[in-house]
């Protein structure tokens, strides 16, 4: 209340009511009770008749300020007709309101003195205090909408804002709803692919196919009708369909049961039919959410397909892709690819290769590979690899006793400082830019070039000029194998390097018994056949005795969850390594078929993982942060405690197979 009011509320009868007060005290002091009492009395009186006087009169100044404003606001009714109130944000109390505003709450009479919370249940005034003009939230009165509008007048004397409020709801409700049906009508499209379809066809007969097409159509169709979309058939294996955002949510919330329904369909061999959906929305325009569906498949596909992939203008979500990957690359795409990054690597100053931090035997070994093809195309080449903190230690050794590999490793720093306009960035067994041995320098070289084997994440390297991304490849040196059979003559590829490249395979494949296919053993064929010793790449790979010790000492921890799952903690500091051996090993014991070390290193918590086929470990590590693929994957996590990590792994342990 404003001071010029209170002074003209204020009472001076209550000091004189304190006067007898202080005079009945000094009596009683010299024991003259019974007067001191006769003036306490008169006193106690003089105060309950100064109360009332006082309540009286402020009533009354109350009043004739409301019937005031009320002759006031029945003027402005006609051209404001929205509920008004003037409140205390301290306390919520109403001093003020129009008839307007009774009659939106259907109430009747003065609603002064009372709370504006309790009027309008769950009605906040915070944003008031925090000095917003605009409440964040809408208020439902009598099932219409309404957007409150405050103003906090200011002292004239001091600037200070006034406890008081002058608050207006103004009815939104046709235009909220108009807004809200724009967005449920929006356009989504989504590209289908059958991605096996020639997988499902290979050696069948046109009756067959036509049976098989059928079959998938039928369940297609089935599902697009009960949308209430529009399908039409591009291609054999190819679809458009087209929906409204409103029916996005019934898709996702079924989790694309359509991915289920056409694993019903397989072929006479027994190949099972998967689809993958490339989902694109929230584009300005049908052209742009087709794009956004383009790029969502290629993700999805990526990922090793039987999967969707929602992509909106920020980021891509992920549902399904749990079933085994099926192999589905070809020597044309890897040929193509050997030419063109020949020709890139020929039109390039010098060549940076660098793989994931802590880099392990797969990325040394690939990246040996390419320098093989720079010095095929007479290119300088160096390895960017932090030498104080990586996990193929030996290897490196056994590279820098070459004379061509002495003075070829350098660091990210020194990477940046020899990198030029017309470099060349070649990234190998990592697509996220978070992971790389140095990112300031993927971010400054202008040309980059993408191999790896990992199933992309949603933070990928998106600006390569070549992106060799296989899924279905063991390792980043099964493919780095590949390009230089085509590209390199194989009497210029050096014995260390064919050491280094097997050693990238071996190590992967946890020597040849997860994720290898044919391509795999054509690659280890042509490594072995050129000179590489077996023999000699186990010895990379011998432990010392401590270091046996501590994997034992961590799988002696190890306890069961859910009857198949190991779960071990290294409280003291361990090398990845160690800890990944010891994830390896568990893999071993009859009964576990997925293991997770966790383990401390200086800048966070690490946990290893591992699977031998039930459960998909970089789908299930993918929301901590992680990434790999489907058999092997990792995660780091910013924390201090160890136990808090394994909780939450354990949740998403349990989130996974709640799915």
């Amino acid at each position: 209340m404003d001071q010029e009011l209170k002074r003209i509320l204020r009472n001076e009868a209550y000091i004189y009511a304190t006067v007898f007060f202080i005079l009945a005290g000094v009596i009683a002091t010299l024991r003259y009770y019974w007067q001191s009492g006769l003036m306490a009395g008169l006193g106690l009186v003089m105060f309950l008749i100064t109360a009332l006087v006082s309540r009286s009169k402020t009533k009354s100044v109350g009043a004739y300020v409301q019937s005031s404003v009320d002759v006031l606001s029945d003027g402005v009714a006609a051209a404001a007709p929205y509920p008004m109130a003037t409140v205390r944000p301290s306390t919520g109390e109403v001093l003020w309101h129009n008839k307007q505003f009774t009659k939106t709450l259907d109430l009747s009479g003065s609603q002064v003195g009372s709370s504006v919370s309790q009027l309008l249940p769950g009605f906040t005034l915070q944003w008031v205090k925090n000095g917003r003009v605009e409440s964040e939230d809408d208020v439902v009165i009598r099932g219409r909408r309404y957007r409150t509008l405050g103003y906090v007048p200011k002292n004239k004397s001091d600037g200070q804002s006034q406890d008081l409020a002058l608050l207006q709801w103004l009815d939104v409700t046709e235009l909220l709803d108009t807004r809200d049906e724009y967005l449920r009508s929006r356009p989504v499209v989504a590209i289908i692919l059958v991605d096996n379809y020639d997988e499902l066809t290979a050696n069948m007969t046109e009756s067959q196919i036509s049976t098989l097409n059928a079959a998938i159509n039928k369940r297609i169709g089935a599902w697009a009708e009960d949308i209430g979309g529009l399908l039409r058939r591009l291609e054999r294996n190819r679809f458009l369909f087209l929906f409204e955002s409103k029916d996005l949510y019934r898709i996702t919330e079924g989790k694309f049961s359509l991915l289920e329904t056409v694993r019903q369909v397989s072929s006479p061999t027994g190949v099972v039919a998967t689809l993958s959906l490339g989902v694109g929305k929230d584009g300005k325009s049908f052209q742009e959410d087709y794009d956004y569906a383009a790029l969502a498949l290629e993700m999805a596909l990526s990922r090793g397909g039987d999967q969707a992939v929602i992509k909106d203008k920020y980021d891509f979500s992920f549902y399904g892709g749990r079933s085994v990957e099926t192999e589905r690359r070809s020597k044309v795409k890897s040929r193509v690819m050997a030419s063109s990054l020949a020709a890139l690597v020929e039109q390039s100053s010098q060549v940076f290769v660098m793989g994931h931090r802590n880099a392990d035997a797969d990325a040394i070994g690939a990246a040996a590979g390419v320098c093989a093809l720079c010095r095929a195309k007479e290119k300088k080449v160096h390895i960017v690899v932090d030498m104080s903190c990586n996990a193929a230690g030996k290897l490196i050794d056994r590279l820098k006793a070459e004379p061509y590999y002495k003075d070829r490793f350098l660091s990210g720093t020194d990477g940046l400082l020899l990198a030029d306009a017309k470099s060349l960035l070649i990234v190998v067994d990592t697509n996220r830019p978070e992971q790389v041995e140095s990112r300031p320098l993927l971010e400054s070289v202008p040309r980059v070039a993408v191999i790896d084997h990992h199933r992309r994440a949603a933070d990928y390297i998106s600006n390569a000029a070549i992106n060799h991304h296989e899924p279905f490849a063991s390792s980043a040196c099964e493919l780095v194998t590949e390009l230089l059979t085509y590209a390199v003559p194989a009497r210029e590829i050096l014995p260390v390097e064919l050491m280094a490249l097997m050693a990238g395979i071996v190590l992967d494949t946890k020597n040849f018994t997860v994720r290898v296919n044919s391509r795999t053993f054509e690659a280890a064929a042509f490594l072995r056949g050129q000179g590489a010793d077996p023999v000699d790449i186990q010895r990379l790979f011998q432990s010392d005795f401590d270091e046996t010790v501590r994997r034992y000492q961590i799988i002696e921890k190890a306890k069961v969850y859910r009857d198949s799952i190991a779960i071990t903690v290294a409280n003291n500091e361990v090398r990845r390594a160690t800890a990944g051996k010891a994830a390896d090993e568990l893999l071993a014991i009859d009964g576990i078929d997925t293991s997770f070390v966790l383990f401390r290193q200086p800048e966070a918590i690490y946990i290893s993982a591992r699977s031998s086929g039930r459960v998909n470990v970089q789908m299930l590590l993918e929301p901590l942060g992680g990434g790999g693929n489907a058999a092997s994957a990792g995660c780091q996590l910013k924390l201090e405690d160890i136990e808090e990590a394994k909780h939450r792994l354990v949740e998403a342990i349990d989130k996974y197979l709640a799915e």
